[in-house]
């Protein structure tokens, strides 16, 4: 297990859209913003998204993927002078099916979608990535992406039994693809959680720490993990992570005690126990230190907000 494996079965994927563009040139959409994610493949031709958060915009070819998981204000468009109208007025009715769009000249076919999950669960993850994923054609996991929005193009035009289920499963998907391959992109400078994945001895000691977060660790023993010195080891994860290894830790427990909170079938020294407290009442002061609320009241307004 690693904080990918946390933050991925915390998000809790819940539902999940789709729509085929079949546009022709000069087309232009724009889609508002909103707390759903958003995704899209570019199955022919080229466009160009602009982005609220980015400077400048990005070109896209056929193959180039993209994902914005903050529900970021975007734009689409075949050319940057092009107007364009919104996807309110546009798609409508035609969320699952196939969106024509444009004024007759050079195509272009983008399959776009959207999916809701649980925003707290994905919070250290949303705190790490820019504000759009951008995976190139010429990237070797463009492939497997392919294939999974085809999957969600089929399972979506025919719903069958557990159809729900299956696209929910595909969104989560598209969304670990596009991760790693940003992972895989990433410069040696970079520093987070995500960062220290990359790096060998330390992405051990992370692994090994969500494997089993419940284990009095120590530097010292995670050190040995990561098979360095205890002053090597303490340097080395500070400078990737960006915080001491028992501030890590500690992060890391309360981020999952609060998504066992969530889950609401779960007592509090069940959830103690599960991350590394002796008691209820040490588990209870650590919580509120790190959260600014005590366990139960978090949970009671966790159930507030979904009543």
């Amino acid at each position: 297990m690693d904080p990918l494996d946390d933050v991925f079965s915390a998000m809790r994927v819940q539902s999940a859209l789709y729509a085929r563009l079949e546009t022709t040139a000069p087309w232009g959409l724009s889609l508002a913003g909103g707390q759903s994610a958003r995704f899209g493949l570019v199955v022919r031709g080229h466009c160009w998204l602009s982005v609220e958060e980015l400077e400048h915009p990005i070109a896209l070819i056929a193959g180039d993927c993209y994902v914005l998981a903050r529900g970021t204000p975007y734009i689409l468009r075949d050319d940057l002078n092009t107007p364009t109208v919104s996807c309110t007025q546009v798609v409508r009715d035609k969320i699952g099916g196939v969106v024509e769009l444009g004024g007759g000249g050079a195509p272009a076919t983008i399959v776009c979608g959207w999916f809701n999950f649980d925003q707290a669960g994905a919070q250290p993850l949303i705190d790490l990535i820019p504000p759009v994923l951008h995976v190139r054609m010429d990237q070797a996991r463009t492939e497997t992406l392919q294939a999974t929005l085809q999957l969600l193009a089929l399972e979506t035009a025919a719903p069958d039994l557990g159809s729900g289920i299956v696209v929910s499963r595909l969104a989560d998907i598209i969304f670990v693809q596009a991760i790693r391959a940003h992972v895989a992109a990433m410069s040696a400078h970079e520093a987070g959680w995500l960062a220290a994945l990359r790096d060998r001895k330390i992405g051990q000691a992370v692994r090994a720490m969500h494997r089993d977060i419940a284990r009095p660790w120590t530097v010292e023993t995670l050190a040995a993990t990561a098979g360095l010195s205890r002053s090597a080891f303490a340097a080395r994860f500070k400078a990737c992570v960006g915080e001491s290894p028992l501030e890590y830790l500690t992060h890391w427990r309360m981020y999952r005690a609060s998504s066992l909170l969530r889950q609401q079938n779960n007592s509090l020294s069940q959830i103690a126990s599960a991350v590394g407290y002796q008691s209820e009442v040490a588990f209870s002061k650590a919580f509120k230190r790190a959260t600014g609320s005590p366990p139960g009241g978090y949970r009671r307004g966790e159930r507030l907000a979904t009543a």
